[in-house]
């Protein structure tokens, strides 16, 4: 690949959270839609409505196992003077050839099975002596299963059933024409359950995107390993390959790339192929080995007006060094987060989840936001200038701080469900102020 230069704008310019955002939001589009058969399209997006073909069931049919019978037939019937009808045959689920019910007759149905012509009600099989006929232990008592399949004969009815009791209708749970799902809708599965009811094989959809993650430092060991004297575990891939498959996408995790520019720049280049969105953790500050910036400054096309990435200064904690552009020739977004897990963390939720529900054509792309009182044993203090995130568990309209401000309390991470969000123009929070929160559940 050609070579393009970062595009930077001053190095002391502090950009806001939205700014960033607002940015990260115009580049990245809905990925192009394909038609993906049911179980491929589980957690896509709908681009059309879907209308349905054939109703929902398509014939009335027997809720129960019992018998399909006549209403005036079983008019008056009772323990002491049971309607006793002539038994015809069978209907079975999937049955084409229906029997014809006549005054005075009775058609055994199993549940599913299509309510035969002449046929008004059906009758569970517990009010009836089961096709058994009258004997010794039967007379008076119910049934609790039909008499062998294939049965003919007489069966006794204790009770009377009313028009259409037991029976679904046709067209009952959605008729035909009607729109089933419209666009839009994330495919779960009861949508794929109804896709199929309905006879669709396949769906067309736009695809859940594939984003690759790294790590850099020539510190991070996969765990499992033996941990040397300066080490330390890469944790970040996996909790921001774990993030994106939450948020939607096929993430692919990179193993931890060591701080070698040449390194980086072609394990970038090689996993473009199956990435839709590529994100990095580390090597984005001011340090002397912060070998992202060199990488990138030449994973572009310097032929392609707006390649490259760029790196800057954000006005919030954690999460000040940000950077963001395209890499590749089909200029694959890129973003290049900081190192610190909780910076991390918190980045890809205000930053590359919405970018990835946004490549999955979703209307609403943030985490939801609620006011919860502040619970805490003392006020909280935030740099002026700065938008501060800190993590917190949300109770009942209370959210409590966990842990401290510090960028690289992970089990502090663990146990938070929620960001609390203070304002740049805010420096103290006092216990019981009303604050705005981020939910993560």
């Amino acid at each position: 690949m050609s070579s393009a230069a970062p595009r930077v704008i001053g190095q002391d310019h502090l950009w806001s959270v939205d700014e960033h955002l607002e940015d990260v939001l115009a580049t990245v589009r809905p990925l192009e839609p394909i038609e993906l058969n049911l179980l491929d399209a589980l957690g896509c997006v709908l681009v059309e409505d879907v209308t349905v073909p054939v109703s929902l069931p398509p014939f009335d049919n027997s809720s129960m196992d019992g018998y399909a019978v006549r209403v005036a037939d079983v008019a008056g019937a009772s323990e002491e003077f049971p309607a006793v009808l002539e038994v015809v045959g069978d209907v079975a689920a999937g049955q084409a050839d229906l029997l014809h019910v006549g005054p005075g007759q009775a058609a055994r149905i199993m549940t599913g099975a299509p309510l035969p012509p002449g046929a008004e009600t059906v009758v569970p099989v517990e009010w009836t002596d089961g096709g058994l006929g009258e004997g010794p232990g039967v007379s008076g008592m119910r049934a609790s299963s039909l008499a062998p399949e294939g049965a003919t004969g007489r069966v006794h009815v204790y009770r009377p059933a009313p028009a259409r009791a037991h029976v679904r209708a046709k067209g009952s749970d959605v008729k035909a024409g009607e729109r089933a799902l419209e666009a839009g809708t994330v495919l779960g599965p009861p949508q794929i359950g109804l896709l199929a009811a309905i006879g669709r094989g396949t769906v067309r959809v736009r695809p859940r995107p594939r984003v690759v993650v790294l790590s850099t430092g020539s510190e991070l060991v996969q765990p499992g390993e033996e941990l040397r004297s300066g080490q330390i575990y890469d944790s970040n891939s996996f909790a921001l390959t774990a993030a994106a498959r939450d948020a939607g996408a096929i993430a692919y995790r990179v193993g931890a790339v060591a701080d070698d520019a040449d390194t980086l720049r072609s394990t970038i280049e090689d996993q473009l192929v199956r990435a839709d969105l590529m994100v990095t953790t580390g090597g984005v500050s001011v340090g002397a080995y912060d070998v992202v910036k060199e990488a990138l400054s030449s994973v572009g096309d310097e032929d392609e007006p707006g390649s490259g990435v760029e790196f800057r200064k954000l006005a919030m904690q954690p999460g000040k060094p940000q950077g963001f552009g395209s890499v590749g020739p089909d200029h694959t977004p890129l973003l290049a987060l900081p190192g610190n897990p909780v910076s991390s963390y918190v980045s890809f939720e205000l930053f590359v989840r919405p970018a990835i529900r946004a490549l999955m054509g979703l209307a609403d792309v943030h985490r939801p936001r609620t006011r919860a009182k502040l619970t805490a044993d003392r006020a909280l203090t935030s740099p002026k200038g700065r938008r501060q995130f800190l993590r917190g568990r949300y109770t009942g309209g209370t959210v409590t701080p966990v842990g401290g401000a510090g960028s690289h309390l992970v089990a502090a991470l663990a146990q938070a469900d929620a960001l609390i969000v203070v304002p740049e123009d805010t420096e103290s929070v006092a216990p019981g102020t009303d604050v705005e929160v981020v939910l993560l559940g």
